[in-house]
């Protein structure tokens, strides 16, 4: 192979405007045999301006670009199951270290079980306080991309059939300007 060979990658694209109908076409993309891993997503807005050096004007802007910032999909259960996870642990984690505390100070039965209640209901404000943040997070990330075009779907093709696939279940869930497109590897 020369320096002039390149490997190309062929991708459909699409554009939503709305967060549901964007998890719809993913479901449906997973459904029909494409790979999470074969599905990315426009990064955050924080991730664009650091790769790029600005800000884009629009999600059409860099539908094509193969130096836009990718990420993968996270589904709204998803989320929630890290905000729970987040929640339960520090719940744990607070019940933990209090009871370990009432027991190490000698503490009677009663004096236990009220350090647990207090230690779980602390760590349990903390992990809220977090899992609220990655939530925030996440809906802040998905109306950025909403203001500034729409949310930006890039779903890799290695065959003329999955090309035909991807494209139909992208414009089937209302997906804009959806095309196929060839990028370097």
């Amino acid at each position: 192979m020369s320096d002039t060979d390149t490997t190309t990658i062929r991708e459909a694209v699409g554009v939503f405007h709305s967060a549901e109908t964007m998890e719809a076409a993913i479901e449906e993309l997973e459904e029909n045999g494409f790979d999470r891993a074969e599905i990315s997503l426009l990064a955050s807005q924080e991730a664009v301006h650091e790769k790029l050096g600005h800000a884009y004007a629009d999600a059409k802007s860099l539908e094509d670009s193969t130096l836009a910032p990718r990420t993968a999909f996270v589904s709204t259960e998803a989320i929630g199951d890290a905000e729970g996870a987040v929640l339960g642990g520090l719940m744990y984690v607070g019940a933990l270290v209090a009871a370990g505390a009432a027991v190490a100070s000698g503490g009677s039965f009663g004096a236990l079980l009220a350090a647990t209640a207090v230690g779980t209901a602390s760590g349990g404000l903390v992990g809220g306080t977090l899992a609220a943040l990655v939530g925030k997070q996440h809906a802040d990330n998905i109306q950025e991309q909403l203001d500034r075009g729409g949310l930006l779907v890039w779903v890799r093709t290695p065959t003329e059939a999955d090309e035909k696939r991807a494209v139909d279940v992208l414009q089937r869930n209302q997906a804009s300007d959806v095309h196929l497109h060839t990028i370097k590897a």
